[in-house]
């Protein structure tokens, strides 16, 4: 399917591993200009060495509230335009409610949370002015409560009615914002997991993989490739009747509306 993104403008949060990695090569491979931001200077510009198409990396640390107009400036001083957010970057603590601090809480919302709604609201008059759009990057944790992902279920919700209401007032201003929850993706966070699972169990790795997978009732983990391919879309003249979607890719495991 040809997606129109040719000579378009990317900038993408989280970039330098995991999804937002995967974003970026598909998008570069789309034939868009990508302006990348992460923390590590190193792991970016491998990205951007790997990228077929031209690429700017920012290495900067989005809780600092400068960061995210700063970055917007630079994607549209780059490249002349900007066509393109993608909010990726954040995760969350995992952990019991009772031992989870204040700080855990802090964080979680100020590098996901807050980092979206300060990119968002920089980008949005360059946005208006090439009609383009907004991917919120995720979660399913915000649609079904969990005990031991509270921080990350409240953050991912308040996200989704983000993507909502950005939506509504980007029917008047020719921004489309939609969403991509994610769950179960075979990232070094999840590998991670697997292996803490197999060293607490004395099981084979292979053994712990299948455990999750059986315990969140799908038939295997997803790639990142298949989490970007569909930010692709939904930033694409393709999905140009798309709004306020949030779309699961999570291989069946939300079975909530």
């Amino acid at each position: 399917m040809e997606l129109g993104l040719n000579g378009r403008t990317a900038l993408v949060t989280g970039a330098s591993r995991g999804i937002g990695r995967s974003i970026a090569e598909v998008l570069s491979r789309e034939g868009m200009s990508l302006v990348l931001v992460a923390r590590s200077e190193q792991l970016l510009s491998e990205v951007a060495a790997s990228l077929p198409g031209p690429a700017f990396v920012i290495p900067a640390d989005l809780r600092d509230s400068r960061v995210p107009a700063l970055a917007i400036q630079t994607a549209v001083e780059t490249f002349g335009r900007l066509d393109l957010l993608v909010n990726n970057a954040g995760d969350t603590k995992r952990g019991d409610f009772l031992e989870l601090t204040d700080d855990d809480w802090d964080l979680g919302f100020s590098l996901k949370f807050r980092s979206a709604v300060r990119c968002a609201r920089s980008a949005w008059p360059h946005l208006k002015a090439t009609r383009g759009s907004i991917v919120n990057v995720i979660g399913i944790g915000g649609r079904t409560g969990s005990a031991e992902f509270t921080i990350g279920g409240a953050v991912n919700a308040a996200l989704q009615n983000l993507t909502k209401a950005l939506a509504d007032r980007g029917v008047q201003d020719g921004v489309r914002v939609n969403a991509v929850n994610p769950s179960s993706i075979a990232t070094d966070r999840l590998v991670n997991r697997v292996r803490r699972i197999s060293d607490e169990r004395g099981i084979e790795e292979a053994a712990a993989a299948n455990e999750i997978a059986q315990k969140l009732r799908v038939s295997r983990f997803g790639e990142p490739d298949e989490v970007a391919r569909v930010v692709a879309f939904l930033a694409s003249d393709a999905a140009g009747y798309c709004n306020g979607s949030i779309v699961d890719v999570d291989g069946g495991q939300t079975r909530t509306l």
